[in-house]
């Protein structure tokens, strides 16, 4: 989980806010388990999202998308089971990543990438 003041919580707090203009509820925020962490569950009619928040500073070498590699994956895979066996829901369960770039406390980018895995 991200320290509150630190630019992971601010991505993972934008990235809420986002989701929540799209139509989504938050169903829960850094849900974590030994194996894992999902840092949003979010909800529409159609789709249960696992998401994956990565936020950089503007101009940062490495882009978010590239940090969610395959063992990134199989964490988050864990962690959606274990959500979806004490929360069994009705919509399609789909991972995505949403990356944000912050220059001065202040979002200059955000890639939403749908089903990206």
């Amino acid at each position: 989980m991200a320290s509150p003041n630190s630019d992971g919580a601010r991505g993972e707090a934008l990235a809420a806010t986002y989701l929540e203009r799209k139509g989504f509820r938050i169903l829960a925020r850094n849900y974590r388990i030994r194996q894992g962490e999902i840092d949003l569950v979010a909800a529409d009619a159609e789709y249960l999202l696992f998401v994956e928040v990565k936020t950089r500073k503007a101009g940062a070498w490495l882009r978010g998308e590239e940090a969610v590699d395959a063992h990134k994956q199989a964490r988050l895979l864990a962690a959606a089971e274990h959500y979806l066996s004490r929360e069994p829901c009705e919509q399609q369960p789909r991972f995505d990543v949403i990356c944000l770039e912050l220059q001065d406390d202040r979002c200059t980018a955000l890639r939403w990438h749908k089903n990206a895995f």
